[in-house]
């Protein structure tokens, strides 16, 4: 019986956007239900991440050259259109006659005359009014590009984009589509030009980290697997003066899918970015302590922990969604790590009667460090459910506060790099609890240069004696 014949990476990718509702639901699901339909996996992948990473400048070059506003457009069609927009701007290699040409037959498997042949206008429009697919960015035209990478940008012949020098604001917003308020509250905490490498943190195509399980193997004999199995690989460079002992961490070059690459299975080593790793660093956990990891799923830190402490510290592991708790168990198998405990939260309370010596929080946060993995969280987050998060960031740490023995600590820890979820729910903290002080205090911001990293926010909290 002959295969069926696989669907192209650009339909694929276009039928996803259109079942995609960015405010309701992560696209994940969608795209591995719907990735079966075609061989070009990784390409349909890019497309779909492509288009969401960047919708407001891709909806604001298909309003200037449909003339209809988003909402006039059929969502069918409208798919179909932003993943040859995204293409077009974003992936200057593609041909732009086999990008319309796709686009266009798409448009008729679903739609009549009159709809293939306004998907074929506004594409040619498009096409027609690229001065140059890939330019320097820093010689250009600010309202007529869009940014492509921190060095280069495609050239429209057409004002596109607000002015940088009279509301950069809102220049940034639809450059980089992220939140105004959000570029605003950025601007106002860290100036323009930091703002300006946050955004391009946000919106890189992430590297992966894999952190290397010292109870099973080193960094040299993980990189020698690797590179057998043809995957290659780079020793991320230390140079910090975090209290402990270094993780061994290789950056992944190129795209792999990591429940393939070579180790996984018998838990050679864990995913994390560089980032999310200085947390349990500057805690420094020690092989006699007891420790508590409460928002442990899906165990990553708790797992950091126990390789830091050679597999001998005492760790409790709870999370409040008890079904993530499962994918903790699932990790510890994975990496053979005996020294964590996995308990529901409602046992937690009752471990009360013996203080930890540490207390590792991994509040819920509103992502806002780690926008260029969660692209969805840019379309989702505000102020008001930002306010929420505080609230409940300020009730785990009061929390922690009551588990932690006199001489231990608090690892706070957020992906968030807005300053009301970290440094004012610390110092509010520190504020109303005398008896804690901040022993240390780390931002890390995004970032698209070298290792590229995401944000992340480390206060260590330590109860006097």
């Amino acid at each position: 019986m002959a295969a069926a014949p696989s669907t192209s990476a650009r339909a694929v990718a276009a039928r996803v956007l259109c079942q995609f509702s960015a405010k309701q639901a992560h696209v994940g699901p969608i795209l591995n239900r719907l990735l079966a339909q075609t061989e070009e996996k990784q390409r349909a992948t890019d497309l779909v991440f492509g288009t969401i990473r960047n919708l407001r400048a891709i909806d604001a070059v298909v309003t200037t050259f449909s003339g209809r506003r988003i909402e006039r457009i059929n969502k069918t069609l409208l798919a179909v259109i932003r993943v040859g927009v995204c293409e077009l701007i974003y992936n200057p290699q593609s041909p732009p006659y086999s990008v319309v040409n796709e686009a266009v037959n798409t448009a008729k498997k679903t739609g009549g005359r009159k709809q293939t042949g306004f998907v074929n206008a506004v594409l040619r429009q498009v096409v027609r009014h690229i001065a140059e697919r890939q330019v320097d960015l820093a010689a250009s035209h600010p309202m007529r590009t869009l940014v492509q990478t921190p060095l280069t940008g495609c050239a429209f012949d057409t004002d596109l984009l607000p002015d940088p020098d009279t509301d950069p604001a809102a220049y940034l917003s639809v450059s980089f589509s992220l939140p105004q308020w959000l570029v605003e509250d950025w601007l106002g905490a860290f100036g323009l030009e930091q703002t300006r490498q946050i955004c391009f943190g946000s919106n890189r195509r992430p590297s992966v980290y894999v952190r290397v399980n010292p109870l099973r193997t080193t960094g040299v004999e993980l990189a020698a697997r690797f590179a057998s199995a043809g995957v290659d690989v780079e020793a991320v460079a230390w140079d910090d003066d975090a209290p402990g002992p270094a993780c061994e961490m290789l950056k992944v070059r190129g795209p792999h899918a990591v429940p393939g690459l070579a180790g996984f299975a018998e838990g050679l080593f864990t995913v994390q970015d560089i980032a999310a790793a200085r947390a349990v660093r500057l805690l420094d956990p020690q092989p006699d302590w007891r420790i508590l990891d409460l928002c442990a799923a899906p165990g990553t830190k708790a797992i950091q922990m126990a390789e830091l402490t050679r597999d001998t510290a005492r760790i409790v592991a709870t999370d409040i969604a008890a079904k993530r708790l499962e994918m903790v168990r699932e990790n510890l198998a994975r990496l053979g790590v005996s020294s964590v405990d996995v308990v529901s939260y409602a046992q937690c309370e009752r471990e009360k009667a013996e203080p930890f010596d540490a207390v590792l929080l991994d509040v819920p946060c509103s992502n806002t460090g780690v926008l260029a993995k969660r692209i969805e969280v840019r379309y989702r987050i505000t102020p008001d459910s930002l306010r929420g998060l505080v609230e409940t960031q300020r009730g785990l740490l009061a929390k922690a506060a009551t588990l932690v023995k006199p001489g231990g600590r608090i690892c706070y820890s957020t992906c968030s790099i807005q300053r009301a979820e970290d440094r004012d729910v610390v110092g509010e903290f520190l504020g109303a609890n005398k008896q804690f002080e901040l022993a240390r205090e780390e931002l890390i911001l995004p970032s698209a240069e070298g290792f590229d990293c995401d944000g992340a926010y480390v206060a260590i909290l330590a109860r006097t004696s």
